[in-house]
Parts: C-alpha cells; sequence; structure tokens
C-alpha cells in the first residue's frame, strides 16, 4: 500500500452519512445559475471542520463557492465539483427520486434531476475535505475546493473567474487544478489520459426568415421550415464530408421550432445547433461552415433577409496536460490497482471545469468514474443492447452509490496527495 493510500485509508470518515447526504442532495436539484439552497448545504457542511478549519467564500459569479485551507508551505492544489442539475422529468423510480419542479433562471418551470451525477460530485468532495481537514499532519501546502454553478451552461467556471474569483475573492491561484465526473462505466472503473479529455461544444440557436402564408397557398409564402428541413440534412455533411475522418466531430440539429397551427406556413423557424468538436481546428470549420450552410439554404430559398445566429453555449477543449497527468497516473494506480485505466476516455459530454486553470496559465487534470452498476453493465454487454444503458442526461440515469461515492472520494484525495504529501 503506498503513502498516500495509508494516509486516505487511515482518515477517511464513515461514508453512511455522506450516502445519506447525497441522497438528500439528489432529492432537492436546483438548476444552473439558481443553485442557491445548494450552495448554503455546502457551505454549512464545510463549517462544521474546526478549530482553523476551511476559509469559505461564497455568491462567486452566482452561487459559486470556494473553500481554502491553509496549511503550511507546499503548492496549491485546486480539487473542483459542479453543482447544478438539469431541466429533467427524473424516471428512475428511487425512493430519493426528484419530485422537484422549478423555475429556471429565465423564469420558466422545469422539472429538476440530477440527471449528469453532480450529486455525487458534490458529496464526494465533500468528504474528501473531510479526509484531508483529518489529514493535516500529514500533509502541506494549501488545497482550494471550488464548487461550481452552472456547469450545463458552459458559463459557470467562466462566471467564477469573471467574477474575481483569484482577485477580488482572494482565492490562491492553484499550481494543478483537478476536476472529476462520473461517468456511464462499471463502478470501480476510474482513469483519465493525457491529452484530449472533453470535447470542445459550441450551441447556437439560429432564427431563419421567411414568409408566412396560408398552407394552401404556398406559392404566397418562402417556407422557413422547408429551410430548415434541408438545412438540418445538408448540417450532417460538415462531419461526413468536411472533417478528416481521423478527427472527432458531431453535429446536432436538437430542435426545430416552427409555427403552431397546421394550416398556416409560418414566417420564422428556429433551430438550436449542438456542435462537439476534438481539435481547435475542427471546432472553427464546424463554426464557420453551420453559418455557411444555413445562409446557402436561406439564399436558395429567396429568404427575405439573412439568417440570425445567437450563441448558446460555449465550451472550451478539456485537455490534460502531459507531465501532471503522468504523475497523476502514477499515484492513482498504486491506489486502485487494475482498477485504474490510464487510457480512459474522454468524456463523451463537454466541460467547462478547465477554464478555472488556463484562465491564470496553470495545468489541468480531468479524470473519470464508473457509475453503474457492474451485474447490470454486463448484462447489457452479453445481451448487446449497450444502447439501453442510461447515461448522463438521461432520465433513467442513477450511479449506484457505492463504491462510485468511495471511488470519487478516494480519486479527489489521491490526487491532492500527490503533490501535497509530506515527503
Amino acid at each position: 500500500m503506498s503513502d498516500i493510500s495509508k494516509v486516505t485509508e487511515e482518515h477517511r470518515p464513515s461514508l453512511e452519512p455522506y450516502e445519506e447526504l447525497y441522497k438528500e442532495l439528489h432529492a432537492d436539484p436546483e438548476l444552473s445559475f439558481c443553485e442557491s439552497e445548494t450552495a448554503k448545504k455546502i457551505a454549512k457542511h464545510l463549517s462544521q471542520h474546526k478549530p482553523n478549519g476551511y476559509e469559505i467564500k461564497t455568491d462567486i459569479g452566482g452561487h459559486g463557492l470556494a473553500a481554502i485551507l491553509k496549511n503550511g508551505d507546499g503548492p496549491t492544489i485546486l480539487l473542483r465539483a459542479d453543482t447544478d442539475a438539469l431541466p429533467v422529468l427524473e424516471k428512475t423510480d428511487l425512493p430519493y427520486a426528484s419530485k422537484k419542479r422549478m423555475k429556471d433562471a429565465d423564469g420558466f418551470e422545469q422539472p429538476v434531476m440530477h440527471a449528469c451525477g453532480h450529486d455525487m460530485h458534490i458529496t464526494s468532495l465533500l468528504c474528501a475535505a473531510e479526509t484531508l481537514f483529518a489529514a493535516r499532519q500529514k500533509w502541506s501546502g494549501t488545497l482550494v475546493l471550488i464548487f461550481q454553478p452552472a456547469e450545463e451552461k458552459g458559463a459557470g467556471a467562466q462566471a467564477m473567474i469573471d467574477d474575481g474569483l483569484y482577485t477580488k475573492h482572494g482565492v490562491p491561484v492553484p499550481d494543478v487544478a483537478i476536476g472529476a465526473h462520473v461517468t456511464p462505466p462499471p463502478a470501480g472503473v476510474v482513469g483519465t489520459r493525457v491529452g484530449l479529455a472533453a470535447s470542445a461544444a459550441d450551441t447556437y440557436k439560429a432564427t431563419l426568415h421567411g414568409r408566412g402564408a396560408h398552407a394552401s397557398q404556398p406559392h404566397a409564402s418562402c417556407d422557413p421550415v422547408l429551410m430548415a428541413a434541408y438545412a438540418t440534412t445538408r448540417l450532417q455533411t460538415l462531419v461526413s464530408r468536411e472533417t478528416n475522418s481521423l478527427d472527432a466531430a458531431v453535429v446536432t440539429v436538437a430542435s426545430i421550432q416552427a409555427g403552431q397551427a397546421e394550416n398556416i406556413i409560418p414566417a420564422f423557424a428556429e433551430m438550436k445547433i449542438d456542435m462537439r468538436s476534438s481539435t481547435e481546428k475542427v471546432r472553427k470549420n464546424l463554426n464557420e461552415g453551420m453559418k455557411r450552410i444555413i445562409r446557402a439554404e436561406c439564399l436558395a430559398s429567396n429568404a427575405p433577409k439573412e439568417p440570425d445566429f445567437e450563441i448558446m453555449r460555449n465550451f472550451p477543449i478539456t485537455w490534460n496536460t502531459e507531465a501532471e497527468t503522468l504523475k497523476f497516473h502514477e499515484s492513482m494506480r498504486l491506489h486502485f490497482g487494475d482498477a485504474y485505466d490510464d487510457q480512459l476516455g474522454p468524456l463523451g459530454g463537454s466541460e467547462d471545469f478547465s477554464i478555472l486553470g488556463t484562465a491564470v496559465n496553470k495545468p489541468t487534470i480531468f479524470w473519470m468514474y464508473g457509475g453503474t452498476d457492474p451485474q447490470e453493465y454486463e448484462r447489457l454487454e452479453k445481451e448487446d443492447k449497450m444502447n439501453e444503458l442510461p447515461i448522463n442526461h438521461s432520465a433513467f440515469f442513477a450511479p449506484v452509490i457505492q463504491p462510485t461515492m468511495k471511488n470519487g472520494i478516494d480519486g479527489y484525495v489521491v490526487g491532492a496527495l500527490t503533490w501535497l504529501l509530506k515527503k
């Protein structure tokens, strides 16, 4: 057993109270930029570590929270968890399933669910905070915990930076920033990789302008529904014909909204387009190509004016820096053994975590841990039914609490002690 593992095992508290906390958080989720009660629960929990405990700073970039534990000379390590939930109606039938509805930041009432596992992230980091506080005689340096809002909007990390996380709020600049995510692989699997950890994401709303008319007289119209339909089909060629097959790229038209009545050709249509890319070159080509294709389809339809484009979300490419990730690999491999995969990933979705490091030119590491019941995962594999596996953002996504939580806790602790443990 490594020295880091010994410290982790010796100081990790009983997990039963954290299992109950997890259920409480799961049953009471909050949407992006609306995480006020979640932030209060986090601050209350962290304030229990006394004396000389965490310095807690709240209301950063909305409902963001930072907790700082200065413990002598040494490096500064940042550990991050995200706190927001999604507008999803939960269908897990768990006894602690969310039945909550709330107004989002725009004032629209929505069902709410922790369908991405952020409740597991919060709970794991809070337990890691207790573990590292209890073990403070064994390490030296500064620990920074970030509980970040609005990850699902790709805006929370930047909001904290813009609000002066490292300036006005006085949070120490980290030497390394570490984030984590629960994912669909079997509970027990832990890992990451050097380089690409999560794709970039760019989401747009495109408004296509036409000319409304009676459905019986389409010749008097300029049909924006037809424009949107042609554009949707053509946009797929950005991947199939304009992106090198060795590069990862995805273009999804997730929403088309136009008109209300069956006998009226509407005057406009709105398309919501989500694009994922693995390199900055591919990202640039997708962004430019998407606008080119939609403009061309509108021109081909003789639209009365050009389409409008509104950026809805932006996520950066999440990149694990080589030297730091290789060091992280070594500690994690010693702790988790064969369960640790140093080629795991990249994450299927996108993340804004890395902004907490790149905004101050510091290295970042993003790692993943599985949450699916291993027996259920094996069954779906054997029956060739992996398309039925509930993944992040599914109404059925429900990580098994253990060993998922224990792995999340240990990964945070091992990551921090990789740099902080006294020699």
